[in-house]
């Protein structure tokens, strides 16, 4: 993802590279920049800064300068968006809308409450509320900008498991899979720009996976993946470039798309783990198998460190891929929770366990490494892992809870004020 310039209007948040202001990171691949990570995981490394208890969700915080921002599902009856300081935790706003609504009964277990993780580029805030509505906020006070409701204008159908997929922004794009298929639309007014790969299923129609801006075979391209297969946008026009099916259980394509440089990896529940290339041939573009593995995927992206790939399967266990060549490296024999969160940094992984387990990893093609591990929830944590310069945010099922991460005898790193 490009990000805009930091020339921006007087109520807006300076956007740092070290913040996470999105769905897996700066630039959506889970990967992070600035200082090594300490390597301990303990007390006085591992400290936390302050604990503010919430309703559920799914969504991860991100943080966006002074400000971190959360969402939650309140009484089975509305969504909240609130604004917290990054340094004490005290709520600096809060906006709440009706929209809450019931998932099938096959993923009931885990909740019916928001899902997407907020998008942030240092002037709104753009949050996706389950009945498939996106609302533009004012990132300093929370008024509304726009709201857009896809069912409404579009006739779309509701999709069953809500609005799942986290919205994108670049410039004055933003870039959802919504309203049955994928639209884009201006950041300034919320109007549709277009409208692709529409859909009239509300069960096949709602996409788990989260879109991603990358170059293939030469151009920019929206890569987005469906509830039945991976697609190249032309993210200008919308136009289809070109599309490959993935196999999966009842459409459960959850993984958002990995990019290594013309090779795309994705891996599906009931399905197979693969890679494909993207060729141009001419103004066309083609995609031709690279190699199969067997193991299936489940809701974790991989994070990518020197040419392998590391993920969490649904049997539980984690897998280290040759992205290359498609060969395992090694699987655990060790199994987790359910789901992992995983960033990563130089040849370090951390991994937010859905159990509330902590693991820093070493990137070890030769073997799992564990460096450290600590429990930090007794709270199941389904939502995304934010990690920023100056520590950890982590949101449990019932609160957000922000850790100082330094090493020994080192200071938080300073967080400059919004202007």
């Amino acid at each position: 993802m490009v990000f805009p310039a930091l020339v921006l209007a007087a109520s807006s948040l300076v956007l740092a590279e070290t913040d996470w202001p999105q769905w897996r990171g700066p630039h959506r691949d889970g990967q992070v920049t600035g200082r090594p990570w300490p390597s301990s995981l303990q007390a006085p490394t591992l400290t936390q800064r302050w604990k503010v208890d919430l309703d559920p969700s799914y969504s991860g915080a991100i943080v966006v300068s002074n400000r971190v921002f959360s969402t939650e599902t309140v009484d089975k009856k509305s969504e909240r968006v609130r604004a917290w300081d990054r340094q004490t935790g005290k709520e600096l706003w809060r906006r709440e809308w009706d929209g809450a609504m019931s998932v099938p009964f096959f993923a009931k277990a885990n909740g019916d409450w928001i899902r997407a993780t907020p998008a942030c580029d240092g002037e709104v805030l753009l949050v996706a509320g389950m009945r498939d509505v996106l609302v533009a906020l004012d990132v300093q006070d929370g008024t509304v900008r726009w709201r857009k409701d896809f069912v409404a204008e579009l006739k779309s159908s509701l999709p069953d498991f809500g609005f799942v997929s986290s919205p994108l922004i670049s410039g004055d794009a933003v870039f959802v899979q919504a309203g049955g298929g994928v639209a884009r639309l201006d950041r300034k007014s919320g109007e549709i720009r277009w409208r692709s790969l529409e859909s009239k299923d509300g069960m096949m129609g709602s996409a788990f996976s989260s879109p991603v801006l990358a170059k293939l075979a030469g151009k920019s391209q929206l890569v987005v993946q469906t509830r039945a297969e991976l697609v190249g946008l032309d993210p200008d026009s919308g136009s289809v470039l070109w599309r490959q099916p993935v196999e999966a259980f009842r459409g459960m394509n959850i993984l958002t798309p990995t990019v290594l440089g013309n090779r795309i990896f994705a891996s599906a529940y009931g399905g197979r783990t693969l890679a494909w290339d993207v060729r141009a041939e001419g103004p066309a573009f083609s995609v031709a198998p690279a190699w199969e593995f067997k193991a299936q995927g489940y809701m974790t992206s991989p994070v990518v460190v020197d040419g392998f790939a590391y993920l969490h399967l649904r049997n539980q266990r984690a897998l280290c891929i040759n992205l290359e060549t498609g060969k395992e490296a090694w699987t655990t024999s060790e199994s987790f929770g359910k789901y992992w969160s995983l960033v990563a940094n130089q040849k370090r992984l951390l991994a937010l366990d859905q159990k509330g387990d902590l693991l820093l990893l070493a990137a070890n093609p030769e073997r799992f490494e564990v460096v450290d591990r600590r429990k930090v929830s007794e709270e199941e944590a389904w939502a995304h892992l934010a990690v920023t310069e100056d520590g950890l945010y982590i949101r449990e099922l019932r609160a957000l809870v922000a850790w100082n991460w330094t090493a020994s005898g080192a200071t938080t790193a300073s967080v400059g004020p919004g202007r």
